[in-house]
């Protein structure tokens, strides 16, 4: 994680790069704290304050620098969607046919979304820590 900083900077301009560089280094912190393999009172009230911050950070990633970019779907996103359109022999949602060809789609457009469970399911983590110890001490897999 501590990589991708360097790797980031400069990619943006101006107040973006900004908001970027404090977005990276947050979340490296945060997955820091939330990895280690002995917590104490102390950093897991650190990890709840970073948990808050990142938050505040994503949310105004999402709302100021990704509205300024246009960001589509991948080439290998619209090829594995026509192929499972194909398939199914349905219409994607949000999706129109290309005015060159109606068997081609359009790319859509792809923003950040902060509803999947992935950023959901942060708030938590340091509860769960508390009731159940550091995340490497257990799993969630299911057992038959």
């Amino acid at each position: 994680m501590q990589c991708s900083i360097p790797a980031f900077e400069g990619l943006l301009d101006g107040p973006h790069n900004t908001h970027l560089m404090k977005l990276l280094y947050c979340t490296a912190e945060w997955h820091l704290f939330a990895k280690l393999r002995m917590h104490t009172t102390s950093t897991l009230k650190h990890l709840e304050a970073l948990t808050k911050e990142f938050g505040g950070l994503i949310r105004q990633f999402q709302d100021l620098t990704c509205l300024q970019f246009e960001t589509v779907e991948l080439p290998y996103e619209v090829r594995a969607c026509k192929c499972q359109c194909q398939h199914s022999n349905t219409q994607p949602q949000g999706q129109v046919p290309a005015a060159s060809s109606a068997s081609s789609l359009e790319k859509v457009r792809k923003t950040l979304n902060l509803t999947m469970p992935k950023f959901y399911s942060l708030r938590d983590y340091v509860q769960t820590i508390w009731m159940f110890g550091c995340t490497d001490s257990y799993s969630t897999q299911l057992v038959w």
